[in-house]
């Protein structure tokens, strides 16, 4: 049966950790008036509530918004997959490991020209040969084109006491370091090679240790001027290092009228007459293009930079310099023409910042401005699309909630480390908020343009009431938990230190992904010891070991729920893709979401639920349901819109009671 279609455009607005709970606190706060507009002439629940699905994380959870079906179904089971051995795993945001058809290749099918932006849940490569399908990016979570990244983020520190040009990979953390770094000393501690094995064994091993993640350091001395070919009388030079220390530009620091250094002005070489660029004070420069490598090869690439200190004197300069760009990387846009016609009409791709989780300057500075511009790029590239493509149906996707919020989020609630202030990060995380609703207005001049506007999220996070074990983190093996309970067993070296390694002869069971445990069973794995005839006993004693293990602060369990693989289907997950048992971390003892309930909530008006609020042609208007709408039901919802059949493995229904007409 063929159905008529309620609305001919559609864009679906996907803000990745967009959290319900908090934009409610905020909508009264009436700092998110864009957000309220939509809601006033759109539809939504009072709480503004999508029941998330399981796990809740980036991957699976976008892929079940675009299919329509749980995990159990389109295969993709956490951030990542398990590879062929259970220490082993394989990156899961590709679409050839999706096993369900996405609603965007329908469409596409039915002859409406569909764009999919930046979607990281099973949209590349693209798995329709239809012309009218355009597929930008959507490999990795973070920003478009996040692949062209040529080196990471870095502080260039020049001082008067600087002896020699160095280069220090992986050297700080924050943008309070001392200006003269010992440069025999290894900053990174030696015993964290978590890449190699995969193994958590303390924080800094996993996905807690995202905050605060190294970045490069260059140092250079602060010199008087020399060998120049213009004038350089009353200024001063040091040499800036880029590009992973392949680039060295010379730089002068230049005087004011009052002899006081306020600008940096950087060059190509000492022969040139005019700067490539002139750094002011307190003023953030985007796009510089510049020379990069990757090994020998020279790249054209563009990257963001900013003073974050210039003494009057001269004697100290700090600079911020953010990931380096490809401007020429268009492999990951579709049809590749597609990248050219954006870049020349709305500017490079924007590089995202992930520095100073804990250094207010280095958060408001540099990573939230940074932040500003890919909301900005992402607004004005799809806009110019819509006007100049003619697309009738978009399915987009914005990172910038997640990734601050991993910088911020868990520190709402402090466990006796922070740098900041709760109040410090509150109002850090309100303006990722505000940021947010800023974009979202960029959108609102569709809805009198006869478009349905979808907004989505595909969970949220919360900050932990205490300090979470190191069980469900999603970036490793989880060791510890599992280690104390007697079924994982590290190796030892010769005075008894864990060394990074597992001792698979008397290792029973390991807890590798966010929510999975796999038993070591013999013939499935190649060092089994755990016979098939004894998985049940096993299994049941690994889950009631779980429920009886009580947290040290609180001497309540920490986990809400365990179960078999065949049980899980229950919450969308079990199936060849998921481990032997599933688990959710409880409320309070949560990392921030891959571990959680999609019910979680957390301190601080935090929760790990997403959102959903839809407004435009085929929606009521000021409509509240009290329907509890599942992730599952966005697509089929979205093919009612459309006119258009549902995909092959859709599970959802449509949300029928929100529909401008009798459905």
């Amino acid at each position: 049966m063929k159905r008529n279609a309620l609305t001919e455009k559609i864009i679906v607005l996907g803000v990745d950790g967009m959290d319900p709970r908090l934009t409610k606190k905020y909508l009264s706060m009436g700092i998110m008036p864009n957000v309220q507009t939509l809601l006033t002439r759109g539809v939504a629940r009072e709480d503004l509530v999508l029941l998330g699905g399981q796990p809740t994380v980036t991957p699976p959870m976008w892929t079940t918004l675009a299919t329509g079906a749980y995990p159990v179904t389109h295969g993709i089971t956490c951030f990542n997959g398990q590879g062929s051995n259970i220490d082993e795993t394989v990156y899961n945001i590709d679409s050839r490991r999706c096993k369900a058809e996405p609603l965007w290749n329908v469409f596409a099918e039915a002859g409406k020209k569909t764009l999919v932006w930046h979607w990281p849940g099973s949209s590349w490569p693209p798995t329709s040969d239809s012309p009218n399908l355009s597929v930008v990016d959507g490999l990795t979570p973070a920003v478009v084109n996040s692949f062209a990244q040529i080196c990471g983020e870095s502080l260039i520190m020049a001082n008067t006491n600087v002896k020699e040009i160095t280069f220090q990979e992986k050297a700080a953390s924050d943008s309070n370091i001392p200006c003269v770094i010992d440069n025999q000393k290894d900053q990174r501690d030696s015993g964290t090679n978590m890449g190699a094995t995969g193994l958590i064994l303390r924080p800094e091993d996993g996905e807690h240790a995202l905050s605060t993640t190294p970045f490069d350091v260059a140092l250079s001395p602060i010199t008087a001027p020399h060998g120049w070919d213009i004038e350089t009388t009353g200024n001063l030079e040091c040499v800036l290092l880029f590009s992973n220390g392949m680039v060295r530009r010379p730089a002068l620091i230049l005087a004011d009228n009052d002899g006081k250094y306020s600008q940096v002005a950087i060059y190509r070489s000492k022969k040139d007459h005019e700067p490539l660029l002139v750094l002011d004070k307190n003023v953030f420069y985007a796009d510089i293009v510049d020379d990069g490598f990757r090994g020998e090869e020279k790249i054209r690439a563009s990257r963001h930079m900013r003073i974050l200190e210039l003494a009057e004197d001269g004697k100290r300069l700090k600079i911020w310099v953010s990931p380096l760009m490809n401007i020429d990387y268009d492999e990951l846009f579709h049809p590749r023409e597609l990248y050219y016609d954006v870049i020349t009409h709305c500017g490079y791709a924007k590089p995202h910042s992930l520095v100073g989780g804990g250094d207010k300057q280095l958060i408001e500075d540099c990573m939230s401005v940074t932040w500003d511009l890919v909301c900005q790029w992402y607004a004005d590239a799809i806009n110019y699309l819509i006007e100049n493509h003619q697309y009738e149906i978009i399915f987009s996707h914005l990172h910038n909630i997640d990734l601050q919020g991993h910088m911020l989020i868990k520190h709402l609630k402090d466990h006796g480390k922070n740098k900041l202030t709760e109040e410090e990060y509150e109002l850090l995380v309100r303006r990722m908020y505000t940021q947010t609703d800023e974009y979202i207005g960029k959108f609102l001049h569709l809805l009198d343009e006869n478009w349905t506007i979808l907004l989505v999220s595909d969970h949220a996070a919360v900050a932990s009431e205490y300090e979470p074990l190191l069980m469900g983190d999603c970036t490793g093996i989880n060791v510890r938990l599992m280690e104390e309970l007697g079924f994982t067993v590290l190796k030892k070296d010769e005075n008894g230190k864990d060394l990074y390694e597992i001792d698979w002869d008397n290792t029973k069971a390991v807890a590798p992904r966010g929510n999975h445990i796999y038993l070591n069973i013999k013939g499935r794995q190649p060092y089994g010891i755990v016979d098939t005839k004894d998985q049940y006993e096993l299994e049941e004693e690994i889950i009631t070991a779980l429920y009886g293990y009580k947290h040290p602060q609180s001497g309540k369990r920490v986990i809400a729920l365990a179960l078999r693989n065949r049980d899980a289907i229950l919450l969308g997950m079990g199936g060849a893709e998921s481990g032997d048992i599933i688990y959710w971390n409880a409320e309070g003892y949560n990392y921030d979401h891959c571990d959680s309930l999609s019910t979680t909530l957390g301190y601080g008006d935090t929760s790990v639920s997403p959102i959903f609020i839809g407004a435009g042609k085929g929606l009521k208007a000021g409509y509240k349901t009290e329907r509890i709408i599942r992730m599952v039901d966005i697509a089929p919802t979205m093919a009612v819109l459309g006119g258009v059949r549902m995909p092959r493995a859709c599970e959802g229904a449509p949300i029928y009671q929100v529909l401008a007409e009798e459905y």
